[in-house]
């Protein structure tokens, strides 16, 4: 598992790993990702995906619907 310690954009020793579901928005088709688990900097707002969570949005997400019907 991946563990960040110092946010790389504002250099905050604050940042965390959150569980939330997560929502974006593609080509202006919303979409949510159910209970995504990701790190998160309060103080800048930067958000780190590891590979687990990538996975995630990309199944989620319509932008690879094509890639997962073949």
């Amino acid at each position: 598992m991946l563990t960040i310690t110092e946010c790389p954009t504002c250099g905050s020793r604050k940042i965390r790993r959150v569980r939330k579901d997560w929502t974006d928005t593609f080509e202006g088709q919303t979409y949510t990702v159910p209970d995504l688990e990701f790190w998160k900097c309060p103080d800048c707002g930067e958000e780190l995906y590891d590979r687990e969570a990538m996975r995630k949005i990309e199944a989620h997400s319509p932008a690879y619907a094509k890639a997962r019907a073949k």
